[in-house]
């Protein structure tokens, strides 16, 4: 890495490894470095993304063709933008030049898209709480355990006869005394079978 600076680092992705990056790469045009990946989208864990974060350094500019070959949700675009640019890097997207960080006009779209962002998760939070509310007014929400059946059964077995605090068996299971004690008792989402969800 030594006496490096200020490359372009092209990054692509397709779906399947039956699927041709051809286009893409044609897209991206002369890069320094390239990194390819064959997976969904769905998430941001990647091979030849991690290794592309690993590898760029401050002053380098990563080059997408879309922000959808980046990332398929506007959270985790926004997420791997901010990462880049903390370490000096920018990203540019040959599709969508508006919104690539080189521009004002990318800077000024990304801060839309984040507002964006943030009341979506907002509005869904909100309908979640609202959900739960009605569910819980008709009486039919019912939490799901935090617990399974064999940890309800193991905590017992420490408690009733290896005489183990219920706080260390909490502890240790990382949840509260109240949902140990809850499990125990069958009381709540552990109703259902007197102790043992399923």
């Amino acid at each position: 890495m030594t006496g490096r600076f200020g490359q372009v680092v092209g990054y692509c992705r397709v779906s399947t490894v039956d699927q041709n990056e051809a286009r893409q790469v044609a897209a991206l045009g002369k890069v320094d470095r390239l990194f390819v990946d064959k997976a969904s989208g769905s998430s941001t864990d990647r091979a030849e993304l991690n290794a592309m974060l690993a590898y760029v350094r401050d002053g380098d500019t990563v080059r997408v063709k879309s922000p959808d070959r980046l990332a398929r949700s506007t959270t985790d675009l926004l997420a791997l933008i901010k990462s880049l640019r903390s370490e000096g890097v920018e990203v540019e997207f040959t599709d969508s030049p508006g919104l690539s960080t080189t521009s004002d006009q990318g800077e000024f779209m990304l801060t839309i898209l984040a507002a964006v962002a943030q009341l979506e998760r907002a509005t869904i939070r909100e309908r979640q709480m609202e959900g739960i509310a009605l569910a819980k007014a008709r009486g039919v929400y019912q939490r799901q355990p935090k617990l399974t059946a064999e940890q309800v059964a193991t905590a017992r077995d420490k408690i009733d006869r290896d005489g183990v605090p219920v706080a260390r068996v909490a502890r240790d299971l990382g949840v509260s005394r109240q949902t140990v004690y809850s499990a125990l008792r069958g009381e709540g989402p552990y109703a259902r079978t007197g102790g043992s969800p399923q």
